[in-house]
């Protein structure tokens, strides 16, 4: 790994931007195209939205997130201690939603997918959920 960040934050949505904003500046050193840099903002702000919402419900936890570079590959962890998904396979199908209540979409990590090259999801109910996306850098 050639360089790393590790930020953390409560889980308040207010605070979702700045990570977009952290992650991307970071990442721009490796001179990344505009297309590339939303692709890895908007990722991470579904990545960071969804530990805020479903992992801790209405109770304030925090939020955690590990940036690296390896020459032209970003890998971005982002990490909660919150009540974890009963089932990932589940909750990655499109459309899938635990809130509909709240009109969510259910295409968080349909997004995540589609914006970055490979995207983990492991979770253990009761103990939180990480999310593990990279891409290369073209």
């Amino acid at each position: 790994m050639d360089n790393y960040i590790k930020i953390e934050f409560k889980s308040k949505g207010v605070n979702e931007s700045l990570a977009r904003i952290v992650v991307a500046a970071f990442v721009s050193r490796l001179d990344p195209t505009l297309d590339e840099l939303a692709d890895i903002k908007t990722a991470v702000s579904e990545a960071v939205t969804n530990a805020i919402i479903h992992a801790y419900d209405d109770e304030e936890g925090v939020v955690y997130i590990t940036c690296e570079l390896n020459g032209k590959e970003v890998k971005v962890i982002v990490e909660d201690k919150g009540k974890g998904i009963e089932d990932v396979k589940q909750a990655m199908q499109p459309l899938f939603t635990t809130k509909p209540e709240e009109e969510r979409s259910g295409m968080g990590f349909t997004v995540m997918e589609t914006f970055m090259d490979t995207l983990e999801v492991i979770s253990q109910k009761g103990k939180g959920t990480t999310v593990i996306m990279t891409k290369k850098i073209k």
